[in-house]
Order: C-alpha cells, then sequence, then structure tokens
C-alpha cells in the first residue's frame, strides 16, 4: 500500500481533525511549565520561594506547573517568569 498523504504534515492533520488549536496551546503549556521549572533549578530556587515571589499560594503554583490545568492565566504565566527571572515573550508567527 502506497503512502497517499506524502508531504502532508503532523500540523496538517491536526487541522484537519480540527485538533491543531487544542494541541497547540497544550504543547505551549507543557513547554512553558518545563521552562519554569528548569528555570527554578537552575536559579535554586523552590516552589515556595517562587509563590512568595509571585504573591500566590503553592497550590497554585503546583497548578501552573501542571500543563493540563486550563485555568491559569497569561498574567499568572508572565508574573511566574518574572518570578524566575525571565520575561514570557509570545509572537505571531
Amino acid at each position: 500500500m502506497k503512502w497517499e498523504n506524502k508531504g502532508s504534515s503532523p500540523d496538517d492533520w491536526l487541522r484537519q481533525e480540527g485538533l491543531h488549536d487544542e494541541v497547540s496551546a497544550a504543547a505551549v503549556k507543557q513547554v512553558l511549565a518545563h521552562q519554569i521549572e528548569h528555570a527554578m533549578k537552575q536559579k535554586k530556587l523552590s516552589k515556595a520561594e517562587v509563590a512568595r515571589r509571585m504573591h500566590i499560594s503553592r497550590a497554585a503554583l503546583d497548578q501552573l506547573l501542571d500543563p493540563q490545568s486550563g485555568s491559569v492565566t497569561l498574567n499568572t504565566r508572565h508574573r511566574a517568569g518574572g518570578a524566575v527571572g525571565f520575561q514570557v515573550r509570545l509572537e505571531l508567527v
């Protein structure tokens, strides 16, 4: 059997299935959570310290670091970046 979708990409398939935006958003959340955790380790910051810097509870920080959580706002993610010494940057591509 010959591959009929030669030249198509996973992005094309996700668009056809109506899943592209959802999968892309989940990927961004996961990458951002990983980057924040990496920065915390790099700078030797505890969750308690980052939560204190953000003026949120540690439970709220755990929610932010959970890429499955849909209730975390962009503003909160931006504050988390600042709390670990980085900026969150979004751009249209």
